[in-house]
């Protein structure tokens, strides 16, 4: 039997309040001038958004507020009713809470019931490996339409009330990289002229007997002694890792669906930093290619981020056109890629 194509036939996203740029950062937690000239020469990234407050620490937004908004929205350009949602699956490095997990409490927000639900603990590789898991439900069972929901709020690890010069550099790269936000896109089987094919999706765990490159920890009761930061990254090693990795991921991804490099028109590349993404496009090196990055102004989205590139390009595609994206996750080294492809009338 022939599997049928996967359209993307919509795509939403959400940011919580207004931009904080790195002169609010650098002020609200004691940096010196020199550190916002720093900032912007070495990390690149102009501003970002959180669900917090950051004078008070007040949580504004959940995940599970930003991700209904992003899922409303797809949904709605996608013209699909709640009650045509076939399958849910979300991905996320930092739900809510560990039950009830996230994808629920939006699901029943959104008034979509009785359907697989599935949610995927992942940081920045997670939103392709939803997909290729909503892909799979799609081509193999009897469902037609899926909703994919993608996000995080990292801000929530924050301590606002800390001093960044007394803590240590990872603490301080880690506030200045992330943002929070969510994204959804809606998935469908059968012809739908206008939209995407999804040629090939892919991820891949590459981290045999390597230490995680980044840490999120979860605190008990129990470990309410224990003096652990919230989260760690070895930035090093994610600098010295990223760019090989990403060209890694983007060779697999084209080998799957048989294109070279020349043929793509857009490429989505990871989106760690500004200064990062500049240099894995020179790793990637497919200049025929134009890239799509949003991480100046929104930050690292972690599960949310291809949502906010392919807002971007889905407008832009012509029948015919190519476009890959690859992520890259440091938590415990994964790489990963997809291949999207205007099929014409």
């Amino acid at each position: 039997m022939d599997r049928p194509d996967i359209h993307l036939l919509a795509v939403g996203t959400s940011l919580p309040g207004p931009a904080v740029d790195n002169a609010t950062l650098a002020a609200r937690f004691g940096l010196p001038r020199a550190w916002e000239q720093w900032i912007d020469t070495f990390v690149g990234t102009r501003s970002r958004h959180y669900a917090i407050d950051l004078e008070t620490g007040e949580r504004r937004y959940t995940l599970a507020d930003l991700a209904e908004a992003a899922g409303r929205r797809a949904l709605a350009a996608a013209e699909l009713d709640p009650a045509e949602v076939d399958v849910v699956v979300m991905s996320t490095s930092s739900p809510d809470m560990l039950m009830p997990a996230t994808v629920n409490v939006v699901a029943d927000r959104l008034g979509v019931d009785g359907v697989p639900t599935f949610q995927l603990q992942s940081g920045c590789a997670g939103a392709v490996q939803a997909l290729e898991v909503a892909a799979q439900m799609l081509r193999c069972g009897p469902h037609r339409r899926a909703l994919v929901l993608g996000g995080d709020t990292s801000a929530k690890h924050f301590d606002v009330g800390m001093r960044a010069p007394d803590v240590p550099m990872e603490a301080q790269v880690n506030g200045l990289l992330f943002g929070d936000g969510a994204g959804a896109a809606v998935l469908g089987t059968g012809p739908a002229y206008g939209s995407p094919v999804l040629r090939g999706v892919f991820t891949r765990l590459v981290g045999r007997d390597r230490s995680p490159g980044q840490t999120v920890e979860w605190f008990s009761w129990g470990d309410r002694t224990m003096d652990r930061p919230p989260v760690t990254e070895d930035f090093k090693a994610v600098e010295e890792s990223a760019p090989r990795m990403a060209a890694e991921a983007l060779d697999e991804v084209l080998d799957g669906v048989g294109w070279k490099k020349s043929d793509l028109d857009y490429l989505l590349p990871p989106q760690l930093s500004a200064r990062m993404t500049e240099r894995v496009l020179e790793e990637l090196d497919a200049p025929g290619a134009e890239p799509v990055s949003r991480v100046l102004e929104i930050g690292n989205t972690g599960n949310a981020i291809p949502y906010f590139q392919l807002e971007q390009v889905l407008p832009r595609l012509a029948d015919g056109d190519r476009l890959a994206g690859v992520s890259v996750e440091a938590s415990k080294w994964i790489k990963a890629g997809y291949a999207l492809e205007m099929a014409a009338h």
